[in-house]
Parts: structure tokens; sequence; C-alpha cells
């Protein structure tokens, strides 16, 4: 046997595993010097767009986009250093910082407070999106026939609108960071449920860092670019969550540079599916909740064996989570087979269940065993997920066989494949 750490919650769990098993992560890129030097210069010499500051006046009314608290984007850094750089130009009291929840439940004044720094709490105005809102979303006109548009309205009213995010692998559209703070980050209920249908997900391309077929990916850039996003502020990330990468300019151009860096970083070739594989869910902020826990089984089924097994390792310290229908509508089925005849029905939508249809289709083709502190034996249970109380144990069990294993320490920052 030998010893490896998974990413769990905000420590690491040490296990032992057979001596065969492979141990699958990412390229470690070291973090950036001078990042401050860096994120300036990214705003003075942005990828295809005019300088920051050359796009503002002292009346514009600024919007600024950020994740919201299941994302381990450094906030805090990225608005000090936007605010710093045109605080001579327009006042931090003409920016509203918009915390992009999508469906996510609100982030409570402490998060805040730990995700943005007081500063910037006290100095902008800072508010947390709501999807089922229709007080706060405008209709925005686009080229997407199928999907009516609805945004927040502090958005599509603001004179100048920034995306901040970072770029990381996403399970179903692409990769994260870009066009997803605006949509889904700060789009209505329906939209996001539109956006994320049956139909879409079960597209072939609606995976792991394909970007150009990708209808998920290309629908929400058409969203973004054609309400009028002016500026965007990427970075990357290393497991220890340090930037590595600034991208800032031209909505589209700067994404895509910032995909390239994440694809060659995070895409790791395998030579044929294994037995069983371990995986974590990235740890916190990723791992706080079962709903956020999919992305690492997700990531585990690309090289598991038909018939195989995933065991994954999420805190999830933020429960199912209580907020939304996934649970709700998971639940509702007593088998995994039930999903697709429901939810593929063009008159059935609820919130949520792209996930529930993702995960569906994970535990037809693989036994998901789920190491989990913050989720009860019968909330894994009602998940197709079989609680595994003592994974070492069950690690132990398997000591001496001849089962073809790996380890995704990471879990989903690392993009694993069959080549």
């Amino acid at each position: 046997m030998k010893n490896v750490e998974i990413a769990y919650g905000k420590s690491r769990l040490n296990l032992s595993v057979p001596e065969s098993f492979d141990i699958i992560e990412p390229i470690f890129e070291p973090k950036l010097d001078n990042l401050d030097e860096k994120i300036l210069d990214a705003m003075k010499n942005p990828i295809s767009s005019k300088p920051l500051r050359s796009l503002l006046n002292e009346s514009s009314k600024i919007a600024i986009s950020v994740c919201d608290i299941t994302r381990a984007q450094p906030r805090k850094i990225i608005l000090e250093a936007i605010v710093d750089h045109i605080k001579d130009i327009v006042p931090p009291s003409n920016i509203k910082v918009l915390i992009a929840t999508g469906t996510h439940r609100p982030n409570t004044k402490e998060e805040l407070i730990d995700m943005l720094g007081e500063r910037i709490l006290s100095t902008t105005n800072v508010i947390n999106h709501n999807s089922s809102d229709k007080n706060n979303l405008s209709r925005v006109s686009t080229s997407l026939n199928d999907v009516e548009v609805y945004l927040n309205s502090d958005w599509v009213n603001s004179d100048i609108k920034i995306t901040t995010g970072f770029v990381e692998p996403h399970f179903f559209a692409g990769f994260s960071g870009g066009p997803k703070l605006v949509a889904p980050g700060l789009a209505g209920l329906e939209t996001i449920m539109n956006l994320h249908n049956y139909r879409r997900l079960k597209s072939e391309f609606s995976s792991w860092a394909e970007i150009d077929k990708n209808p998920i990916q290309q629908d929400v850039r058409t969203i973004a670019k054609e309400s009028g996003v002016d500026f965007t502020l990427d970075v990357t990330l290393n497991k220890n969550q340090d930037i590595t990468g600034v991208f800032a300019g031209d909505l589209v151009d700067s994404h895509n540079q910032a995909c390239d860096y994440a694809r060659k970083t995070a895409m790791v070739e395998v030579e044929e599916p294994y037995d069983l594989v371990l995986t974590s869910n990235s740890g916190y902020p990723l791992d706080q909740n079962l709903y956020q826990a999919v992305k690492g089984m997700s990531a585990a089924a690309q090289i598991t064996k038909k018939g195989g097994q995933i065991l994954c390792f999420a805190e999830c310290s933020d429960g199912i989570p209580n907020h939304g229908n996934f649970y709700s509508l998971l639940s509702s089925f007593t088998n995994p087979s039930e999903v697709k005849n429901k939810i593929s029905k063009p008159d059935f939508h609820s919130q949520d269940q792209w996930q529930v249809q993702i995960l569906s289709e994970i535990a037809l083709n693989n036994s998901i065993h789920m190491f989990a502190d913050g989720l009860t034996e019968k909330e894994m249970i009602d998940s197709f997920l079989k609680p595994e109380p003592n994974p070492q144990e069950f690690l132990n069990k398997i000591a001496g066989s001849d089962i073809k294993g790996c380890v995704l320490p990471e879990g989903p920052i690392t993009i694993p494949y069959v080549g």
C-alpha cells in the first residue's frame, strides 16, 4: 500500500491505496510573482480590447460580476486591483459588485466579508443576485431562438459591465469563467433552466474542455456578447488556489486564451479505463454540498469502466444543500433508470434537473460510493449513492487483488481522458 492525500473540505485526507494505483493530477504551475503588477498590466494592456481606464468617464455606472461562495475565485485581490486602478476616474460608490449566484443561495454577510474584504463591502454596493426575483430582472434581446433571456436589472442598466472569474474545467459548459459570469450567473431562473435543459446537456459536446461545438458554452457566450460585456478579467489557479495566470480584455478572446492555458495544465491522458476511481471534489469551497460534488463524480466517470466503481470524497458542509429542487427531484426516483423517462419530456421543467440528469447517468453506468461527513446515510441512498463511512476499510478489502485503480486527488480540476 502507498499513501495519498485527497482534497477534502479545508484540509486533506490521508489514505493508503494499493501500490498499483495510478495517481492522476494536473500539472502544477507555481503562483505568479509580482501579482499586483501582473493584474495591473493586464488591465493596461488587455487582449483584443482597449485598456480598462479608457472605457470609463467620471459618470460611468459600473457593474462587476463575481463568483459566489461555491467557487475559489480570489475576489478580494481582483476587486481591489480594479477599484484602485479606476478610483481617480470612477468613485467606488458608482460600482455595483454583483454576486453571480445563478440558482444558488444568497451569500451571507459573513461569507461576503470573507469573499470580498471589508473595504470592498463598505465602499461599493454589493448585491446578491436572485434568479427568482422577477422585479429585478430585465428582458434582453438576443439571437437565440429558443431562450427568453432575462438578466439582473442592475447588470443590464449599468454603463460598463465587467466580468471577473476564474477558468477551470467544467463538466458540461467546457470551462468556467468568462461568459458564465453573465449567464447563468446573473440570469433569471427560466433562462437558466432553458440553457441547462435536457437536450443541451444530452449533446456529446456538452462536456469537459469542449468549447467550439458545445451548445451550452456557445449559447452563454451569445448572451454575454449580445448583452454587452465591456471588459473581462479572468484568472487561472493551481491546486493551492494561487493565481497562475491573468487574462483580461475582450470577453471571448481572453477567455479562449485562459481556456487554452487551463486545458494544457488540466488534461491528463490515460491508456484505458479503470475498475475503480477515487476522486475528491477539489476540497473547499467546491465540495460544500452534494450538488457541487457531482462534478468530481463526472471527472471520475470519464475514465471508469462501464460497471466499474467510483469512490467520491466531498465534505458537504452545506449538506445537499437545502435550497433548490436538487434533492426533492432526485429523491422522487427509486432508481436512476427512472430519471430519463421523466426529465426528457419536452414539457418537463424543474430547477436543478441538469444535476439530477448527470448524476443519474453516472449512476446507471457505475457504482458510486460516497464519503461525506455532511450527509446522512438516507440522503446518500436517496441520491443513488452507497455510503462509505470507512473508506480506508473499503480500500483494505481490495488490497492484493488485481483491481485496476487510480486516484484523482484534486478531483475536477483534472480532466482525465482515455486516449
